[in-house]
């Protein structure tokens, strides 16, 4: 039966023939990072129960105004060129979903050229060699681009997700490329110092969660650059444009003048799984505690604010609110701006009752950036709850500051930084993490441990929807 989600998995790889072993040798060390994440891609592709691989390479042998596909089967090719002839891949060809997506982008107006009895570019070569020896064993189907417009690219992407799902195939989309190839003096196509501004765009629009902004790369940028995966990037792009991301980037270097980047876009069975049960637990939690929390935290400030003494939290029924967890309580004025925030990172008290009193009356008396709040404020204030969720120890590339917060501390864990999710203004990993390392005092340069948490925010009505510390 089709499937309207038949692109379960999704992702950007580098292409490097050094990273060949055969091919490479001791040079391999170099890019060991992009060789260790290509494990991890590959066994989330397997996992996310792909049938066929759609690979597109920026190499294949192009036509300017048609997209073209290898046509022969099985789909083969060697490193003879780079000197390692003993070096294959060979694959089995999905014939079915090529005639699929040739006939969908008919519909288009666009055309599908073959590619018969060529071996493979390296383009999809390098990346194949490294699915197969890892695990993957499916068909592929193996195409290049055009230099049609960038939109043409996005909508050819859709077409491959159609033809997919007309035939009910689950496909894993894989975009071949490098990003900027002018890093440094030394890099093949020469030098220019704005280069690396282009791969931070792409870097950070991954790790922001918000793949739309690649489409949005300054064309002038990308061709100082001199890059030659972002139309590969915008196929994959508009094939998983109407799926949820989730982005990851899982390694990003740099070791010869070329950015070569491995990250993943969008994973219906695996990231989807996981965020579909935080969505539902999310939504009985709201049914459940709706607006107790806030309205918890203003009792709690009102009374020690008139009576000088601290409200018993012990009149909640609620059982969520009688185990521990630890949480931010945050106060803002009727114009939205912040009045006081004060949270736990840790648990600190035996129920999430006591836990919010007590960070509330130190939100509203002991944050040191604003005065104790006076009793003639009270009626315009508003309180929201961020409950902490999951802390969990990663690696930088693991971070993600539209979902998850930061924990950032020093290698002695006498510094922690904390900064919650989704904060208006910062929508990369590393402002998220500068900002975290600055509020705990950590001089830049400094080796850090990183930790990731979720929030649930539980706020009054006319709060804002971001949260500003």
């Amino acid at each position: 039966m089709p499937s309207e989600n038949s692109i379960v998995f999704s992702g950007i790889v580098p292409h490097p023939p050094i990273m060949v072993p055969e091919v490479g040798g001791e040079a391999v060390s170099s890019v060991r990072e992009s060789v260790a994440a290509m494990t991890e891609f590959t066994q989330r592709l397997m996992n996310s129960g792909a049938e066929t691989l759609v690979l597109i390479s920026p190499h294949a042998r192009l036509n300017p105004y048609a997209f073209v596909a290898y046509q022969s089967n099985p789909l083969h090719g060697d490193f003879a060129q780079f000197r390692a002839p003993t070096a294959r891949v060979q694959a089995s060809s999905d014939q079915r979903l090529i005639e699929a997506i040739v006939e969908t982008a008919a519909t288009e107006a666009y055309d599908v050229l073959p590619l018969k009895d060529q071996g493979l570019d390296h383009g999809t070569m390098v990346p194949l060699y490294f699915l197969q020896h890892n695990g993957w064993d499916g068909r592929v189907v193996a195409l290049g681009y055009s230099f049609l417009s960038d939109e043409d690219h996005l909508v050819f992407g859709s077409c491959i997700r159609r033809a997919a799902s007309r035939l009910g195939r689950a496909v894993a989309f894989v975009a071949s490329g490098d990003l900027s190839h002018r890093l440094i003096p030394s890099a093949p196509a020469g030098y220019n110092p704005q280069a690396y501004v282009f791969d931070d765009e792409i870097v950070n629009a991954l790790r922001a969660n918000k793949p739309e902004r690649i489409i949005e790369v300054d064309q002038d940028l990308r061709r100082l650059a001199g890059e030659c995966g972002y139309r590969s990037m915008l196929v994959a792009l508009g094939a998983t444009r109407e799926l949820p991301p989730a982005c990851e980037v899982l390694s990003y270097e740099a070791p010869f003048g070329v950015g070569y980047l491995v990250a993943q876009l969008t994973n219906q069975s695996d990231s989807g799984k996981d965020e579909s049960e935080w969505a539902h637990s999310k939504a009985e939690r709201t049914n459940a505690l709706g607006a107790d929390l806030p309205a918890l935290a203003r009792r709690a400030v009102e009374h020690y604010v008139i009576t000088g003494e601290t409200a018993d939290p012990s009149t909640s029924e609620r059982e969520e609110l009688a185990a521990p967890a630890s949480c931010f309580v945050s106060i803002k004025t009727a114009k939205g701006e912040l009045r006081g925030c004060i949270g736990t990172v840790e648990p600190m008290k035996e129920t999430l009752a006591e836990e919010i009193v007590t960070n509330a009356v130190n939100a509203a008396t002991r944050d040191p950036r604003f005065p104790p709040v006076a009793a003639h404020e009270l009626p315009n204030l508003y309180y929201s709850v961020d409950v902490l969720f999951g802390t969990e120890s990663v690696s930088l590339e693991q971070l993600n500051p539209a979902v998850y917060g930061v924990i950032v501390e020093d290698e002695g864990g006498s510094h922690r930084g904390l900064l919650l999710p989704d904060i208006e203004g910062i929508d990369s990993v590393t402002k998220q993490v500068e900002i975290a390392a600055h509020k705990a005092g950590i001089a830049r340069g400094t080796p850090l441990r990183l930790s990731r948490f979720r929030v649930q925010r539980f706020r009054e009505q006319m709060l804002e929807d971001s949260v500003s510390e």
